[in-house]
């Protein structure tokens, strides 16, 4: 389906840009309700902005506080996350991004890194304390909780909600590559893969989220640094995957499934994710790619 005359914004929020696609006809206001969902998700869950409630939340590790039901939303689909992927998705990695030389915001116009400590596996994530019905947390003593990328694709989820809700029957949500479509006939919206060039598909109902290594690097003396931390020993990932795109439907299962077989690399990446059934394509350091499913070159119905 061509979607002919289409209305939305672009702006940056969350560390990356969000761009919104909509039919025409889709109330202007509506659309002003995504952005602010997304500013407001980042003034709680960031951890750049020391007034966060995160940033809070991690000042206070060791005591029990109690949490935002958003924040008390994310944490709790991000410790399920880590169970079901056997701690390969680790939401207590926040030491380790520091420690690694990720301190500050990409966003921001001076970023040098540099290491301030040596890597430590992570797995913090199994010592959190929830109390749902008093919405408390308990972060322990020397963990800081980032939850990076499936903020970023609750965050889509939540927005195409709310497109849908207010009537929109076409739309794109576009988070730094992390995307989300509703459609209507039977249409779709063509996307490129970020980090993934060549790879051009259309999107229907459903998801692509992509995990790279190609962006927020940088350099420790003449090593090469990166955000992906692998919490098997807490330092980058060395898996020799520099990408995964994932298909799914909702942006932040695919965006765990890609981040969990990135770092798993060629090998088990593609078992994981076909034990799931489903959908991705993997590239690998030399320059090969790995099918997994019936990964589309043109159409994408999760």
């Amino acid at each position: 389906m061509s979607h002919g005359t289409t209305t939305g914004t672009t702006f940056r929020a969350m560390g990356t840009e969000i761009a919104v696609r909509v039919e025409h006809d889709t109330p202007s206001d509506l659309v002003r309700e995504v952005r602010d969902l997304f500013e407001h998700w980042e003034a709680v869950l960031s951890r750049f902005l020391p007034d966060s409630e995160l940033s809070r939340v991690n000042a206070a590790a060791g005591t029990t506080v109690r949490v935002s039901p958003l924040f008390h939303r994310v944490l709790t689909q991000a410790l399920r996350a880590a169970r079901h992927t056997g701690g390969v998705f680790d939401p207590t990695l926040g030491r380790q991004l520091v420690a690694a030389g990720y301190s500050q915001s990409f966003d921001l116009p001076s970023c040098a890194q540099f290491r301030l400590s040596a890597p430590r596996p992570g797995g913090a994530w199994r010592d959190i304390e929830v109390d749902d019905v008093a919405q408390t947390i308990r972060i322990p003593r020397g963990a800081a909780v980032d939850f990076g990328g499936i903020a970023k694709g609750m965050a889509v989820d939540a927005a195409i909600a709310v497109l849908s809700a207010g009537g929109a029957t076409s739309a794109l949500v576009n988070a730094g590559g992390d995307m989300r479509a509703i459609t209507a006939d039977g249409g779709g919206w063509p996307v490129g893969l970020t980090d993934a060039p060549g790879q051009f598909l259309t999107l229907y109902d459903g998801a692509v989220a992509t995990s790279s290594t190609a962006r927020r690097r940088w350099r420790i003396g003449s090593e090469d640094q990166h955000h992906l931390i692998d919490p098997r020993h807490g330092g980058p990932s060395r898996s020799g995957v520099w990408s995964a795109s994932v298909a799914a439907g909702s942006c932040a299962y695919a965006e765990v499934a890609a981040k969990t077989a990135l770092i798993l690399g060629p090998d088990e990446g593609p078992r994981f994710l076909e034990r799931l059934g489903l959908t991705a394509l993997l590239s690998r350091n030399d320059g090969t790619t790995i099918r997994i499913g019936h990964w589309p070159s043109q159409e994408i119905a999760a």
